[in-house]
């Protein structure tokens, strides 16, 4: 029996394969193409996420191309699998956070990837700044401002998310931080940017008994917690956590 629980983008699955089941890859893939006829290309993840441009490794298990389109809350995203981060499963976290933001908005988007909350802010009507470091991943974004008809309102910027002489605007309604994991460090270089009451959405990978002194730390710097919620777990015990910081000074 082959398991459902792999992930899909677009019409790429990516799959994690046991040790003892290595041998029988190439028809673990067949099985899921045979049962999903929506998915034509079949990766195995075979390292973790890591490094500046946030790539994992993968191995080709069946199909021609790991390029897809992803669709999304009614937007599309062009991607390689292969070479740029992306995960469907913030799908319903990404929708609460991108419905709040209001139309003239000055959004700022670090670690940006291919756009998933880039572009729903744009539509929305905020004129919105993204930063990307990775170049495949920089490609992606500018085409999929370009796919879903939002560029006008889409400022993008090649580099590192957290050299802020990047860029032209140094005061934003709202910052969108989905750091990476080991990179809290994000908060405290970009927080000077948040406007007075402005909010800030921090994305960071924590405990749950880490919680009541974050929130306690926070409230200490003058920032308000009105939300805070897990967004999936990554590690027995450890969650993606997301905080709305909303700043008092």
């Amino acid at each position: 029996m082959v398991s459902d629980h792999f992930t899909v983008i677009g019409d790429v699955a990516v799959i994690g394969i046991h040790p003892l089941l290595k041998p029988y890859r190439q028809v673990i893939a067949q099985a899921i193409v045979s049962r999903r006829k929506n998915i034509g290309t079949v990766l195995e993840k075979t390292g973790k996420i890591a490094g500046d441009l946030r790539t994992a490794g993968y191995e080709l298990l069946l199909g021609n191309s790991t390029v897809t389109v992803h669709r999304e809350a009614g937007f599309s995203y062009r991607l390689d699998v292969a070479g740029s981060f992306f995960s469907p499963r913030m799908v319903s976290e990404r929708k609460r956070v991108t419905g709040l933001v209001r139309p003239g908005e000055h959004v700022f988007v670090p670690f940006a990837g291919i756009g998933p909350y880039v572009i729903p802010a744009a539509a929305r009507g905020a004129d919105v700044w993204a930063v990307e470091q990775n170049p495949d991943a920089f490609r992606w974004l500018s085409e999929n401002c370009a796919l879903n008809k939002v560029g006008a309102h889409c400022h993008l910027i090649p580099g590192d998310a957290l050299d802020t002489s990047l860029l032209p605007v140094h005061r934003f309604d709202r910052i969108i931080i989905p750091a990476p994991y080991g990179m809290d460090n994000a908060l405290d270089i970009l927080l000077p940017l948040l406007s007075s009451r402005g909010t800030a959405h921090f994305y960071t990978f924590r405990t749950r008994q880490e919680i009541p002194g974050l929130v306690a730390a926070y409230a200490a710097r003058g920032l308000d917690v009105t939300y805070t919620s897990a967004c999936g777990n990554v590690a027995p015990g450890v969650s993606r956590r997301v905080f709305d910081l909303v700043w008092r000074r």
